[in-house]
C-alpha cells in the first residue's frame, strides 16, 4: 500500500497524541508550580512542602510499568482511557477536597493519583511511534512533545488566574480546571486508532528483559532520561520555593515557570529534524551540556534573570536528552518488546525522579538553592561522560556491547 495514504490518518493521531500532551501537561505545570506553596499551607513541617509533588511522581513510579504492560495487553486508547479518569478526573476532584478540607494528606494522595494519570501519559509519545511509518519515529516522537508548547501558556496561567475561582477555598480552583482537561482528554483519547500490526495480540517471539537490558543503547537511553528528568524535576520543584524565599512573588514565579515550559518543549517543533539531520549524538550531547549550563547559572545568584536563564536552559537541556533518549530506546525492542522495555525504562526514569522531588524541598530548606544546584553537577557530568564515551564508541564501530538487532 502507497505510505502516502497513511499520511491524514498519521497526521490526525500525531495531533490528537499532542492535544492530550497538552492537557496533561497543563497538569503538571499546576501541580510543579503551585502544589509546593499549597503544600507549605497545609503541611506540618515545612521540610514537606514538596511532599505532594514527590507523591505524584512516586504514583507515576508506582504506575508507569503496569500501565505499559496493561497496554500491551488491551491496548493504548484503553489505557490511556483509565489513566485519564481515574488518574486526572478522580486525582483533580480529590486536590479540590483535600485543599477545600485543609487536609494536607488528602492532598497528597490526590496527587498520588495526579501521577497515575502521568504514568499513562507518559506513553503518549511512545504511542505516537505505533501510528506512524519507521521514518518518523524520531519526529512523531519530538511532535506529541510540541503539545507541551500550548501548556507553557495555559500552565501558569491556571496556576495563577483561577485560585480565587471558589470563594473561601484558595489554590482549589486550578484544580478544579485539572479535572475538566481530563475529561477532555478522556474524550479526545476516545478517537485513537492504532494499527493492528502495532496493536497487541501478536505471537512473534520477543527476547527475555535481560538481554534487552544488556544492550548499550538501552542502557544509554535509560541514563540519559533518567538523569535528565530528575534534575528538571528537582529543580523544578525547588524554584518556587527558592523563589519564594528570594522575596519573589507568584506572578514572577508563574512567569519564569512559564519560560522554563517553553524551554522544555518549544524545541520539539524542531529536535526531531535536528536529530535526523545532525545525528542522535550530537543532540543528546547538547543536552547534557546545556543542563550542566543551567545548574552553573542558577548557582551563580538569585536575580530574575538568573532564574530565568538557568529554567529556559533547563527546559531545552531536557528536551534534547528526554527526545533524544526516547528515539533511541525504540531502536533496541520491537513491537512485542514494548511494554516490558518501555515500561522497565519509565520505571527507572520515575525512581529516579522521585528522588530527585523528594529532596528537593529538604535540599533547599537546609541548604539553600545554590548547594542545590551544585549538587546536580554530580549526575550531569557523569551523563555526559557515558555519552561522549558512547559517541566515540558508535564512531570507532565497537558494537560488541550492543550485539543484540532489532529487525
Amino acid at each position: 500500500m502507497n505510505p502516502s495514504t497513511h499520511f491524514p490518518r498519521e497526521r490526525f493521531h500525531v495531533t490528537l497524541l499532542a492535544i492530550a500532551q497538552a492537557l496533561f501537561t497543563i497538569t503538571a505545570i499546576t501541580v510543579m508550580t503551585l502544589s509546593g506553596l499549597v503544600g507549605s499551607k497545609l503541611s506540618p513541617e515545612p521540610m514537606l512542602a514538596t511532599l505532594p509533588i514527590a507523591a505524584m511522581m512516586l504514583g507515576t513510579l508506582i504506575g508507569t510499568l503496569p500501565a505499559s504492560l496493561f497496554m500491551q495487553k488491551f491496548g493504548r486508547r484503553a489505557g490511556f482511557l483509565i489513566g485519564a479518569g481515574l488518574g486526572g478526573v478522580v486525582g483533580g476532584a480529590l486536590s479540590v477536597a483535600g485543599i477545600a478540607m485543609g487536609s494536607f494528606w488528602l492532598f497528597s494522595f490526590a496527587s498520588l493519583l495526579l501521577g497515575l494519570y502521568q504514568a499513562f501519559a507518559m506513553y503518549y509519545r511512545f504511542a505516537a511511534v505505533d501510528v506512524v511509518r519507521p521514518a518518523w519515529h524520531s519526529r512523531a516522537i519530538s511532535l506529541v512533545l510540541v503539545g507541551g508548547v500550548i501548556a507553557a501558556f495555559l500552565g501558569p496561567w491556571n496556576a495563577r488566574a483561577t485560585l480565587d475561582w471558589f470563594p473561601g477555598v484558595t489554590d482549589a480552583g486550578p484544580y478544579a480546571v485539572v479535572t475538566v482537561l481530563a475529561l477532555l482528554a478522556m474524550l479526545l483519547l476516545s478517537l485513537l486508532k492504532v494499527p493492528p500490526s502495532n496493536e497487541p495480540g501478536s505471537d512473534l517471539p520477543h527476547r527475555p528483559l535481560r538481554r534487552i537490558a544488556a544492550q548499550r543503547d538501552f542502557k544509554v537511553a535509560v541514563l540519559c532520561s533518567a538523569v535528565a528528568y530528575a534534575i528538571m524535576v528537582m529543580l523544578m520543584s525547588a524554584t518556587p520555593l527558592g523563589m519564594r524565599n528570594a522575596g519573589f512573588g507568584m506572578g514572577e514565579i508563574a512567569f519564569i515557570m512559564q519560560w522554563h515550559v517553553l524551554g522544555m518543549f518549544a524545541p520539539s517543533f524542531v529536535t526531531g529534524f535536528l536529530i535526523t539531520r545532525l545525528g542522535l549524538g550530537n543532540i543528546l550531547l547538547s543536552g547534557a551540556l546545556l543542563l550542566l549550563a543551567a545548574v552553573l547559572v542558577a548557582a551563580a545568584g538569585q536575580s530574575l534573570s538568573h532564574y530565568w536563564i538557568a529554567l529556559v536552559l533547563l527546559g531545552v537541556g531536557w528536551n534534547f536528552l528526554f527526545v533524544g533518549s526516547s528515539s533511541l530506546l525504540t531502536e533496541t525492542h520491537t513491537a512485542t518488546e514494548r511494554g516490558i522495555t518501555q515500561g522497565v525504562n519509565d520505571l527507572i526514569v520515575y525512581a529516579m525522579v522521585v528522588t530527585g522531588s523528594l529532596l528537593s524541598g529538604v535540599l533547599v530548606h537546609y541548604l539553600g538553592w545554590g548547594l542545590l544546584n551544585l549538587l546536580s553537577l554530580i549526575p550531569i557530568l557523569i551523563t555526559l561522560g557515558v555519552i561522549l564515551w558512547w559517541n566515540g564508541q558508535k564512531k570507532t564501530g565497537f558494537n560488541t556491547a550492543n550485539t543484540e538487532k532489532i529487525n
